[in-house]
Parts: C-alpha cells; sequence; structure tokens
C-alpha cells in the first residue's frame, strides 16, 4: 500500500478528521494557493423560485466526497486501466466566498473575488453552489481571460432576461453569460419539459449563439454526438445544475424535472469533453440537502466531480 498513506500507521477513515473536500488541504489563504485545482463554496441560494437550501449544498457535497478520500496515491479505474487523481494533482479546498444574507449583489461579488483569486494562483476553479446564479459572478472572474464556451449540463434554459426586476436570481445565469464579451457561445443540454424560460427566451438563446438540446435529443445523438456540439478548439466552462440528472438518482434539489440523464450519460459526455478541449472551469449548482434522502445527490455530485478532475488532469498529462 506504499504511497496511500496507510504506512504512517493511521487510516484516516471517511467519518474522521474535517470534512474537506475530498479531505484535501484546506487553504483559506487565497493568495497563499498552490494547486492544479481549488474547491470553492458559494453557499447562496437567494436567487430561488422555488425550494430553497441550496446554502447548505457546498457542506452536503464536501461530506459526501470523503466517502472517496481513501488514501492519495489515486484512484484506479479498471475499465479505463488509469489511475486518475495521482499525487501530482494537488487539489485544495479555499473555503467558502463570504455570503451576505439577502444581499445578491455582495454574495456575487465576494464569489467572483473567489473564482479571480483561484485563476490568479493559476489553479482549476471548481466552485460548488448554491444556486445557479452563482455562476454569474463565476463566469464573470473570467473577464479579461481567454474566451470560454459554456457547456451547461440542466433541466432548465436558464435564459430569462429580467422577471420584476430581478436579472440576477438561478433563472438568469446563461443569459447574463451570453452577454459577457469572452463568452464564446453556449452549448445548453438536458433542457426538458415544462420550461422556466419562455419561448422568446429560447428564440434569444440561439440568436446569441446557443445551441440547445433536450435528454431525448442527446440520447440520440450519444456521449460522442452531444460532445462534438462543443466547437472545436474552445475553452470550457462546465456548469452542471444537479437537476439535469433525473430525481430519481438526484431528488436533493430544489427544481426537480423527471426525464433527465442518468450518470453514465453525463460521465461518458464529460470524459470526451475533458480529453478533446481545455477546461477552464467548473461549476456544480443546486445541490440541496434537506431534500435528499440518503445523502444520493450529495453523493452523485461528489462522484461526477472527481470523476471529471481525474478526466481532466489525466488529459493533461498527470500520471
Amino acid at each position: 500500500m506504499a504511497g496511500h498513506g496507510y504506512e504512517t500507521g493511521r487510516l484516516d477513515l471517511p467519518f474522521t478528521g474535517i470534512a474537506s473536500f475530498g479531505k484535501r488541504p484546506v487553504v483559506t489563504d487565497w493568495a497563499a494557493i498552490e494547486a492544479e485545482a481549488a474547491i470553492l463554496g458559494a453557499p447562496f441560494d437567494g436567487g430561488t423560485q422555488f425550494r430553497p437550501g441550496a446554502r447548505f449544498g457546498p457542506r452536503a457535497v464536501r461530506e459526501a466526497s470523503t466517502l472517496f478520500s481513501f488514501g492519495h496515491a489515486g484512484a484506479y479505474d479498471h475499465e479505463d486501466d488509469v489511475t486518475y487523481l495521482p499525487p501530482s494533482v494537488r487539489i485544495v479546498d479555499a473555503g467558502d466566498a463570504d455570503i451576505v444574507h439577502t444581499d445578491t449583489e455582495a454574495s456575487h461579488a465576494n464569489i467572483e473575488t473567489g473564482v479571480r483569486a483561484l485563476l490568479d494562483a493559476g489553479a482549476l476553479p471548481v466552485v460548488i453552489g448554491g444556486d445557479h446564479s452563482v455562476t454569474i459572478p463565476a463566469i464573470r472572474a473570467f473577464a479579461g481571460r481567454a474566451p470560454v464556451h459554456v457547456l451547461q449540463i440542466d433541466a432548465h434554459l436558464d435564459f430569462v432576461d429580467e422577471r420584476h426586476g430581478v436579472r440576477h436570481g438561478h433563472g438568469n445565469p446563461m443569459r447574463r453569460a451570453a452577454e459577457q464579451p469572452h463568452v464564446s457561445g453556449l452549448t445548453q443540454v438536458g433542457i426538458r419539459n415544462v420550461s422556466s424560460t419562455a419561448r422568446e427566451g429560447y428564440a434569444a438563446a440561439r440568436a446569441m449563439g446557443s445551441d440547445i438540446l433536450s435528454v431525448r435529443q442527446a440520447r440520440a445523438l450519444g456521449p460522442a454526438g452531444v460532445a462534438a456540439r462543443v466547437p472545436a478548439g474552445a475553452r470550457v466552462y462546465l456548469t452542471i445544475d444537479i437537476d439535469g440528472f433525473c430525481p430519481s438518482i438526484a431528488p436533493g434539489t430544489g427544481t426537480p424535472s423527471h426525464g433527465g440523464f442518468l450518470y453514465y450519460e453525463v460521465l461518458e459526455m464529460l470524459q470526451i469533453v475533458a480529453r478533446e478541449h481545455e477546461i477552464a472551469g467548473i461549476d456544480l449548482v443546486e445541490v440541496a440537502p434537506d431534500h435528499d434522502a440518503g445523502q444520493v445527490t450529495s453523493i452523485l455530485a461528489a462522484q461526477l466531480l472527481l470523476n471529471v478532475l481525474g478526466f481532466i488532469f489525466h488529459a493533461r498529462g498527470a500520471r
């Protein structure tokens, strides 16, 4: 077991110690981060229109991630014959952005500051929400850098411009993203059924460069076909709303929508995207643990993030 840490005489089991993401080191001094990837919690759910609770998502996903924290010598996948996330891939937990209750603008500004700090440190930012409005400041943080193409996994288009003066809620993030000059386009996958975006919103999304696929359309294309819809050579910002998955496997979310993806449908798609594109940033949002029997949604979120990080750094040459 050399290299797994067991030789120190401590097992460090998942239920012991501090529940950082994957039980990785905690570095809350963002100016001192030296890592390939850094996790940032964004526990804000003031943009929700139905069930709140995603403010507790970062804690729940971190707790669930300890399930996958045995040792530190990487995770061997016998199907791929690859050991993912070897010790050479340094991942740290950067704590949470400061959230000011009832103040969306201040909270979003603090999230943007956090993501910008991780980018300045040269780390891949991985933001755990929080509701989907936290994607607005996360993508703003990329201003002044090379353009990114947004790949969204979601049940909802989230392309509302404004309702009753609200422009920065969880129904607005993709519209706000499309308005950013450093966003080159959007591929929106999993969009289905009764939507929070009206017909004119879909027209506006397509006019602003969005490619929209439902779950059934994605299944007809297959993972490789969906991945091929992302423009060749694009740097990708990946935003995953957990309600993109079927609530049969992800019930712990504020706006569940039946008919969603199953785990391997998304995993295989993202494995191809990670192999063929530079992933510039990630967020995973809308995990609401109060609605999550048995922690299945939190575990899904943690497992997906760790696997995707493995794919990303394997594609970058980590061995």
